[in-house]
């Protein structure tokens, strides 16, 4: 789905940026120039990086820390 018709960015677009790093509406803006033009795409930009946000979080790994202390031997 094109998101931003102005600067030609899709939702894929948007979904790709977060992969690779993006976690705010100006990074996104900066790296893709949605909603730089008229803005009329704002709200469908913020709901589609806040989407992928959630997707991408949801895939992550939390580390788990040991349930006890873990003792190291000296050199």
């Amino acid at each position: 789905m094109i998101v931003c018709v102005c600067q030609r960015v899709s939702d894929r677009d948007i979904h790709r940026a977060v992969a690779d790093g993006v976690t705010r509406f100006d990074e996104l803006q900066q790296r893709t120039g949605v909603s730089t033009c008229c803005g009329r795409c704002e709200d469908c930009a913020r709901e589609t990086l806040d989407s992928a946000l959630a997707a991408c979080a949801s895939h992550r790994v939390i580390p788990v820390l040991p349930a006890r202390p873990v003792r190291f031997a000296a050199a």
